[in-house]
């Protein structure tokens, strides 16, 4: 793995806390398993929901059936190999199993070393057991995976862990396998260094298989039990080892419990939780079915916007090679209308010539008669502007003449009113100093008649 680097716990939890080795966020999966567990709906949808390590634990006891990383029939790796074959995970996809979904879901719950014993030493599952050292494989450091592993090397406990069935091996068996090699059908665990791994292989030579030895009552039941599941069958498929899951013979299996405590209050429980599971898967279901109808109907509208794009775009070509044609057709007359221009100004050659002399000739004769009217008419517009101005010279001699005279008669006839108020007056004053004088006389006299009188 490109990052071994190993979480420590922190020093106050040192005894509860598991430390995480590896990658922290992909919990050391292949790329490609994790890929597909992100993007399952029963991850994102049915597992979204547990919120709780037994809630997890429940489901990988009623859900689980193998080990496997794939379900059966869902991943094509025949012919394939090298890089491209199933046991290097990097080929097709396939639908991820149930037991990958939840053993990621584990890891999202960050369990503890008490979680994680509980897992490895329940007693109702064998899966649940499976998924426990699976986690520990994945996540805990190399080197402490022969102590996590050590007391269990002898448990005889068995479980199919293929998909489909046909694999079955006891847990000590599944935990050698874990140890020794590097592949788990269609995916690799997390490599192990050389040092790591060369002391685990000497310890696993110095520690022998124990042989079990089965009662001959065991031996007996099992074989009448495959010979009535190869009677039941009658099918060409090969015969596969009976799978021992869940055997009602087991003590610890839950569906004992059940059988004994039929009528208790965990029956009940257990009861409630079944159907309550069930409602779920149906919900889930149904918001599958409802999310597949509005993707339907998507893609129907898509489709049906893109036909009708098609429509417009065939009708625009349709019309844009009508108008090409047109203008081709239009450029065709016009070539031949052009063409036949030309034949037709090649023979007029000479007699257009002919012509364009005569128009020169006959330019230039009207440019001379323009030439001699310009000089006609400017010589006449210079005698009439001379003209123009002698008039307005005797104009102005005469209108100064006659201003003269104008000025000399007024002149001469304020003179003339002049002369007889000056007149006037002194005929007045001349009257004035008369009346004056007969005046003074009569008075004279008057006073030399009162004189006389009195000199009487």
């Amino acid at each position: 793995m490109a990052n071994q680097a190993v979480s420590k716990p922190a020093s106050g939890k040192h005894g509860n806390v598991l430390p995480l080795w590896g990658n922290e966020k992909t919990m050391n999966l292949n790329p490609m398993i994790l890929t597909n567990v992100l993007s399952s709906p029963y991850f994102k949808v049915q597992l979204y929901e547990l919120k709780t390590y037994h809630e997890v634990v429940d489901e990988i006891y009623f859900k689980v059936t193998h080990v496997e990383p794939w379900e059966k029939g869902s991943r094509k790796t025949a012919g394939q190999t090298g890089m491209c074959g199933g046991v290097r995970g990097v080929g097709t996809g396939g639908i991820v199993s149930t037991a990958f979904c939840l053993l990621y879901k584990l890891f999202t719950l960050k369990l503890t070393r008490k979680q994680l014993m509980g897992l490895i030493t329940h007693t109702d599952s064998p899966y649940i057991r499976a998924l426990g050292f699976m986690y520990i494989r994945y996540t805990q450091p190399p080197a402490d995976l022969v102590d996590w592993y050590d007391d269990f090397m002898d448990d005889e406990e068995e479980l199919d862990v293929k998909a489909g069935g046909g694999c079955v091996m006891t847990i000590g068996e599944m935990l050698r396998s874990f140890l020794t090699k590097l592949e788990w059908f269609s995916t690799l665990f997390p490599r192990i260094p050389v040092p790591v791994q060369k002391n685990i292989d000497q310890q696993m030579k110095a520690r022998p298989r124990k042989v079990v030895q089965k009662e001959p009552q065991e031996e007996e039941d099992n074989f009448e039990e495959a010979g009535r599941q190869g009677e039941r069958r009658r099918s060409r498929t090969p015969r596969r080892t009976p799978s021992p899951r869940r055997s009602p013979k087991r003590s610890r299996s839950r569906s004992h419990h059940r059988e004994r405590d039929r009528h208790g209050p965990s029956f009940d429980r257990e009861l409630e939780r079944e159907r309550e599971r069930q409602r779920k898967e149906r919900d889930g279901r149904e918001r599958d079915r409802d999310r597949g109808e509005r993707e339907r109907r998507r893609s129907r509208s898509a489709d049906r916007n893109h036909q009708e794009r098609r429509e417009r775009r065939r009708s625009c070509s349709s019309s844009r090679d009508k108008r090409s044609e047109r203008r081709d057709k239009e450029r065709d007359g016009g070539d031949d209308r052009s063409k036949r221009k030309e034949r037709d100004h090649h023979r007029d050659r000479p007699a257009e010539r002919e012509r364009s002399r005569e128009r020169k000739s006959r330019g230039e004769s009207d440019d001379r008669r323009h030439k001699d009217d310009r000089e006609r008419h400017r010589e006449e517009r210079k005698a009439k502007k001379s003209s123009r101005s002698r008039s307005r010279e005797r104009r102005h001699r005469s209108g100064g003449e006659e201003k003269s005279r104008k000025r000399d008669r007024s002149h001469s006839r304020e003179r003339e009113r002049d002369g007889e108020q000056r007149a006037h007056k002194h005929s007045r004053s001349r009257e004035r100093s008369h009346h004056q004088r007969e005046s003074s006389n009569d008075h004279s006299k008057h006073a030399d008649r009162r004189r006389s009188p009195s000199i009487e």
